[in-house]
């Protein structure tokens, strides 16, 4: 078991950043159709004007900015599925490089709305950014396990939600080309134990640490199963429990409101203050800090304790909500309560079901199944926020301030199931995971920490 502390290279260094720098991008793209909202509804107004010589109706309006917002979000539900084949076929860094150029294209489209006077094309072109997105949210975490060390591996798979929340429009090409492939898909999936170990050497730095680290993989591989379908993987009984933590974690993650208010904060702001658009970039900005705090906590606090705290705490934010936004038409003065909520609900989600909805899946599967399991976990988180974008603006009609309960509701099962069956996973290597879960086919087993696993 290659436990040992492992020392910072400016190869692993170089690697980590060389692949979430790409997530710059989809941060930026979720964010950027936010605070300019009424001026895309003026764009879509002026071009059905000029189409049909008259106004767009309401419920036309509120349809295509539905659909502008969710439409990313749909497209990276369907990206999600070529995780598997990508990162199996070219490899992790190799696959991170190929998908990028859907990112060009989708940018190039969206850019060309305005000229063509074309809403269609600025959907389209959030479509096919949506491909980007879920493919690289997959593949991006994927080799960032796979080349971090055992005692770091969830601090810099963090740094992926970090790059995400920046959300600033940077290439990738640059760096990654001069990375090294994941070791663990030389060793195990290409059976190429000198290509493997030279890697792990540019990555680690030190002899011993690759010894150990290799011995660990072929351990890993010993027990993994050379190849695993996608009906295997939903079929295989030590895959069951996995499937359905990352079933909630997911869900729960991306179902609890985080996302309302990431894609409609500045029309909730906007009709109770002149300078919405600022307490947008306030949420922005919040965001970001706190993902930072989550890097720097993830290996200290752990996964499942970060979890519980964010899905208890986000709960207890749509429920403040709830009452603040019924009252308000009458207290105008908790307006300034209601920012503070949805401050506080997004350092929650930043904190723990954030960042870990997008890696934990890497880290309850073994080498075979991870692919397919990061490919699952996109298309849930992915399929998360597509729903929630798509829904919330008439569901806030329909329910009004009771929409936060739906929420509330959410993480509050989120919390319960995480309080059960989810283990610590911190300082654990992938097959000292895999192995309680191989064993775990039907009787009660304790974890490391304690904890039940599974009761």
């Amino acid at each position: 078991m290659a436990s040992q502390e492992s020392h910072l290279t400016a190869t692993l260094v170089t690697s980590i950043l060389g692949a979430v720098i790409g997530s710059l991008q989809i941060g930026y793209h979720t964010g950027n159709i936010n605070a300019p909202a009424k001026i895309i509804e003026e764009f879509f107004n002026n071009t059905w004007r000029a189409r049909h010589n008259q106004s767009i109706s309401d419920h036309s309006l509120t349809f295509l900015w539905s659909l502008s917002v969710s439409i990313k979000d749909f497209g990276a539900l369907l990206g999600s599925l070529g995780v598997k084949y990508l990162a199996d076929s070219y490899g992790r860094r190799n696959s991170i490089l190929i998908v990028n150029g859907l990112s060009v294209v989708g940018a190039c489209l969206m850019f060309a709305s305005k000229a063509s006077e074309s809403f269609e094309v600025l959907i389209l072109g959030r479509l096919v950014f949506g491909l980007f997105c879920g493919l690289v949210m997959s593949l991006n975490p994927l080799y960032i396990q796979e080349v971090s060390p055992t005692n770091l591996r969830g601090a810099f798979a963090t740094l992926n939600q970090v790059s995400f929340a920046a959300g600033i429009l940077v290439g990738v090409y640059v760096i990654l080309p001069f990375c090294p492939e994941s070791p663990r898909y030389l060793l195990i999936n290409r059976q190429e134990e000198i290509k493997a170990k030279s890697a792990l050497l540019r990555l680690r730095g030190r002899a011993e640490n690759v010894f150990a680290e290799l011995e660990e993989m072929k351990e890993e591989a010993a027990h993994t199963q050379s190849r695993v379908t996608i009906q295997d993987f939903f079929k295989k009984r030590s895959y069951r429990q996995p499937i359905i933590i990352v079933l909630i974690v997911s869900l729960g993650s991306q179902l609890s409101g985080f996302n309302a208010i990431i894609n409609y904060s500045t029309k909730m702001f906007q009709a109770k203050f002149d300078q919405a658009k600022y307490l947008t970039l306030g949420v922005g900005a919040v965001n970001l800090t706190f993902t930072l705090v989550a890097f720097f906590l993830m290996e200290r606090a752990g996964r499942r304790r970060l979890l519980l705290t964010g899905f208890i705490s986000i709960a207890v934010c749509n429920l403040i909500m709830t009452v603040v936004d019924s009252v308000l038409h009458l207290v105008p003065e908790l307006r300034s309560l209601q920012v503070l909520l949805v401050f506080c609900l997004t350092s929650a989600y930043e904190l723990g079901p954030g960042p870990i909805s997008w890696f934990i899946a890497a880290e309850l599967f073994d080498q075979s199944g991870r692919p397919i399991a990061m490919a699952f976990s996109s298309l849930l988180n992915w399929g998360g926020k597509f729903v929630l974008a798509l829904l919330f603006p008439p569901l806030l009609k329909i329910c009004g301030a009771y929409v936060y309960l739906l929420f509330m509701t959410v993480a509050l099962l989120a919390f319960t199931f995480t309080w059960i069956r989810l283990p610590e996973t911190k300082g654990r290597t992938f097959d000292d995971i895999a192995e309680e879960f191989r064993g775990a086919e039907g009787i009660p087993l304790h974890n490391k920490t304690v904890f039940n696993t599974f009761t």
